[in-house]
This record gives C-alpha cells, sequence and structure tokens, in this order.
C-alpha cells in the first residue's frame, strides 16, 4: 500500500487546476464572536457537485492508465465520493457504476449522480453492505474498483484544499475536519505537517458511527461499530486501512459529536454565515463548538466538507432547535 505524500499534493494541485477552481476561504465574524477564536469557513460545498471528495475523483480517474478508462470503474459511496467519481467519469469519458445503500440513500445525490451519467445501483442497508456488493463484482467483472478511502491520488487530491488554505491564511492554528473514512483529514494533515508542523488537525465524526474514531483511539484496525447516524456522509460502519495509518501519524485529536450536536451547527451556518451545509459538512463546526474553550484566541479552519442536504430535510432542521 502506497501512501501518499505532500509531493502527490502539490502535482495533484497542477493536475485538477483546470477542472475545479479554488474554494472560498470565509472569515465568519459571527461564529467567532459566539466561540471567542477567528474562525474561518473552507467552503467545499462551493465545488460543482457540493462536495470536496470531488478533488481527488478528479485526480485519480483522469490519471487512470487508458486500459482502466476504457472498462470503466466502479465504487461504493451514500453520494459524495458517488458524485465525484461520475463528474471524473463525464470529464474524462470514463464509464462509471456506483453502489449505494438501499436504505437512507440520499435523494440528491443519487439523482447527481445519474444526471452526470453514471450507473446507479441500490444494494444493502448501509455503506458497507453496498461496498462489500461493489468489490465482489468489480472482481468479477473486470472494472476498476476505486475504493472510497485506500486510493493514494483520491487523498492526494483532496488535499489541494489545504494548499489553498495555506495560501490565504498562513497563520492558520487549528483545522477542523470531519471524519468518514478519513481521505479530507488526512489530505489536510499531509499539507499542514510539511507547511507548518506545530498546525493542530483535529478530526471530527458523529458518536452515532464511531468507527474511525474507535480504531484511531484504540490504534487497531479490526473495529466494527453500529451506524446509527442520521448524517450519512459521517455513516462508515469500519475503518479502513490507508486512511487509519496516515492518521494514526497525522490527526493531533479526534472527537466525537453528537447528532443532535452537528443539527446545531447545520442551523448555525445557516443564520451566522449563510451556508448551506450537510451534517458531514457542518460536524467541523459542530467539533469546534465543543472545544470552544481551548481554541479561544486561534485562527481556526473548519472544513465545510459539503452541502448536499434534502431540502425537506434542510427546511425541517431551519424550523427546529436554536
Amino acid at each position: 500500500m502506497q501512501l501518499p505524500e505532500f509531493d502527490d499534493v502539490v502535482q495533484a494541485r497542477q493536475f485538477i487546476a483546470p477542472y475545479l477552481p479554488p474554494t472560498p476561504l470565509v472569515h465568519s465574524w459571527p461564529l467567532s464572536q459566539l466561540m471567542g477564536c477567528e474562525y474561518h469557513l473552507k467552503c467545499e460545498n462551493f465545488q460543482p457537485v457540493g462536495a470536496f471528495k470531488v478533488r481527488g475523483g478528479v485526480n485519480l480517474v483522469g490519471n487512470l492508465e487508458a486500459a482502466a478508462k476504457s472498462a470503466g470503474v466502479i465504487s461504493a459511496s451514500t453520494g459524495n465520493h458517488g458524485q465525484s467519481i461520475a463528474f471524473a467519469g463525464r470529464i474524462f469519458e470514463v464509464p462509471v457504476i456506483i453502489y449505494g445503500p438501499e436504505h437512507n440513500a440520499n435523494p440528491l445525490k443519487i439523482q447527481v449522480m445519474r444526471e452526470l451519467g453514471a450507473e446507479v445501483r441500490l444494494h444493502g442497508r448501509d455503506f458497507d453492505e453496498a461496498r462489500i456488493e461493489v468489490e465482489r463484482v468489480a472482481q468479477q467483472e473486470g472494472y476498476r474498483y476505486v475504493h472510497s478511502a485506500n486510493e493514494s491520488k483520491l487523498i492526494a487530491g483532496v488535499g489541494t484544499m489545504g494548499l489553498e488554505i495555506f495560501d490565504i491564511l498562513p497563520q492558520v492554528d487549528v483545522i477542523v475536519v470531519p471524519v468518514g473514512a478519513g481521505s479530507g483529514a488526512c489530505g489536510n494533515a499531509l499539507v499542514a505537517r510539511q507547511l507548518k508542523p506545530e498546525v493542530e488537525v483535529i478530526g471530527v465524526q458523529s458518536a452515532a458511527a464511531p468507527a474511525c474514531w474507535t480504531a484511531w483511539k484504540e490504534r487497531r484496525l479490526d473495529v466494527e461499530a453500529e451506524t446509527q447516524t442520521r448524517q450519512e456522509g459521517l455513516a462508515t460502519r469500519v475503518p479502513f486501512e490507508m486512511t487509519l495509518r496516515l492518521m494514526w501519524d497525522l490527526l493531533d485529536d479526534f472527537i466525537l459529536v453528537g447528532d443532535e450536536e452537528i443539527d446545531a451547527a447545520v442551523r448555525l451556518l445557516a443564520r451566522h454565515a449563510h451556508i448551506v451545509a450537510e451534517g458531514a459538512g457542518a460536524a467541523a463546526l459542530a467539533g469546534a463548538m465543543k472545544l470552544r474553550q481551548r481554541l479561544q484566541g486561534k485562527n481556526v479552519v473548519g472544513i465545510v466538507s459539503g452541502g448536499n442536504i434534502p431540502l425537506q430535510r434542510y427546511a425541517e432542521l431551519l424550523s427546529t432547535g436554536e
């Protein structure tokens, strides 16, 4: 397993530049006042598919060998990873098949994947059951299987957002990143360790789907956890080797937040920053709110990893709670 390095992120930035412009880094004075730090939002919800993973999808699919491009790619996703592969497949004319879970699938993400030209198949009760079926089909039918985490070029592509953060805010002290499978945390940490090693990189996961958190804390991969979270972008049942190995080496801290705290962060982003975020995209703010005493006076960047939230769910969230 070839782990990505900082130079891979630099190369990825050059490769994806013609397809993906940099996303904004926005200072929010209301959130800064609320938390007592200087809080900045890395707005990956402004990507063409509404989420950060498209950086990795373009970098990986665009760099495939001709035979793999011709055969097509197959992957499993709750939505954002699948959209990223579908978007890249459209750019580079590569056939794409995405498996998603039958239960609790995000209809907005499913629709976008299909509109981008991917064949979408629904299978199993959660992401991991869909992933297991993909691995079987890929081996049987000869597609290039794209794992949602164990892919060096995916992580390197995602890490390009870290380069953009340092371009605008070289004085950053803390980067807070949501963790589903961990590619975002790994990519940002690779950059931070190279450019400013004293920067704290903190992962945030839902307490209702704590597989990666448990594996990180206990330094073992043989973990399986229930996925009771309603934040589908964080709903992984097992950890993955490449991202865990990187997070063991690179993350400074890893915390859990409740789904209610994430829902509250969705509302805070709407009210105070006028930002639309899905649950995973609001998890960094939920984590920062939990750690606000520790973050006092610091320059903090929270990754808004995605904004693909169904309109009905968004309306319900905004109409309840404070």
